[in-house]
């Protein structure tokens, strides 16, 4: 369903889109040897991996094969390293549809308690960094995080990306909060839901995003706009 989604909004905007549906045997050096083609190619301007993989490729070695001014995804060393220091080129999908999100909705960040629960590469590690970097004061709970519930309930911004179904209900949200919900599971019927108990936390929540149709969209919509950036970096 994602890839049949960014599929669509590459054709919605006028960027042309390329499938390697590879099958699951395949082999990490195929797989590098695939990459490097696409690296070497004028025509193609953006690259990303669709993970997970099959669990004989390392996947740490398939991402920093990718041309880090073709990574699409900001998930190479290099550019993750420049988010880090606060000069980002490109900026991670999801983590930055969040931060537009929050934009767009006209809800300051500077001096919010901000809390991130995941700490994965992809969410919530560079999720930190953006919020930090407009200056939220940040904390990353984990599953080794003593009262959890505590913590969250601090938050100003509340950050939800552990891929576990329905987790967060409004015990652990703080009244008036923003709740960010970047989970996409399903529930005991077979249902998309997201990490958020949405019914609940909706009555108390300031503001509250759904699954479907929240950051979903927003992680392909950036994923559009870091491919049309490397377009005009490799121009210049």
């Amino acid at each position: 369903m994602y890839v049949n989604n960014k599929k669509k909004a590459c054709e919605e905007v006028g960027i042309r889109s390329f499938e390697y549906a590879l099958p699951e045997e395949t082999t990490e050096t195929e797989l590098i040897e695939l990459i490097g083609r696409l690296n070497g190619d004028p025509e193609v301007d953006g690259i990303l991996c669709q993970l997970p993989l099959p669990k004989h490729i390392n996947e740490e070695k398939i991402l920093n094969s990718i041309d880090p001014s073709k990574d699409a995804d900001c998930f190479h060393p290099f550019n993750v390293g420049r988010l880090m220091i606060g000069n980002p080129v490109f900026q991670p999908c999801t983590p930055y549809g969040v931060m537009e999100l929050i934009k767009e909705s006209g809800i300051e960040i500077s001096g919010k308690e901000c809390v991130v629960v995941g700490r994965s590469n992809i969410v919530g590690k560079p999720q930190a960094m953006l919020l930090l970097a407009q200056n939220g004061t940040v904390t990353i709970c984990h599953s080794k995080t003593k009262n959890l519930k505590e913590v969250c309930k601090r938050a100003d911004i509340l950050v939800v990306a552990i891929g576990k179904a329905k987790f967060v209900d409004a015990s652990y949200v703080k009244e008036g909060a923003v709740v960010i919900d970047v989970g996409m599971d399903r529930d005991e019927n077979g249902k998309l839901c997201g990490d958020v108990d949405f019914e609940s936390v909706k009555e108390i929540a300031g503001a509250i995003t759904p699954v479907p149709g929240g950051v979903g969209p927003m992680t392909i919509a950036m994923l559009m706009r870091n491919t049309v950036m490397a377009a005009k970096v490799a121009k210049e």
